[in-house]
């Protein structure tokens, strides 16, 4: 009897080990990916925010109030990125309600730059897929 009891606790034992080893490995791949499609978001907010930056300085002639508006809003964007980048998700969040209340109106003018973007992104996206040569034939004006 106590052969077979150390016998059962052995098998639960080296069940438990694998199942163990079956989830850690599993988390370091989510980790892996995760980290992957971090870097990949932070490296598009950056280039959104040299976007920003190219189109304050198409305003620092005509309305440098504008454009110091649009550089600020920038400026919060790339230090988005190099947050999300750096993994603190926590600290991007109070740096935006601390934005927000500071520059209402740049906080609400990026929001709608960001909408656009996200907008024109997913079309793109969604176009390279469904585009096929009879949903273009039917696109003919």
């Amino acid at each position: 009897m106590d052969k077979a009891g150390a016998e059962i606790k052995h098998r639960a034992d080296e069940s438990l080990r694998t199942s163990t080893d079956v989830v850690s490995e599993m988390t370091e791949q989510l980790d892996s990916r995760a980290h992957e499609q971090q870097q990949a978001g932070a490296e598009f907010i950056g280039r959104f925010a040299d976007d920003i930056r190219k189109a304050a300085r198409a305003f620092e002639s005509d309305m440098p109030f504008a454009a110091r508006g649009i550089d600020s809003a920038a400026d919060y964007v790339h230090q988005a990125a190099e947050k999300i980048q750096n993994g603190n998700f926590r600290d991007l969040l109070d740096g935006a309600s601390d934005f927000a209340r500071r520059q209402p109106a740049a906080f609400l003018g990026l929001s709608a730059l960001a909408g656009f973007a996200a907008m024109r992104f997913f079309r793109a996206s969604g176009g390279q897929r469904s585009s096929s040569p009879s949903s273009q034939g039917n696109n003919l004006s």
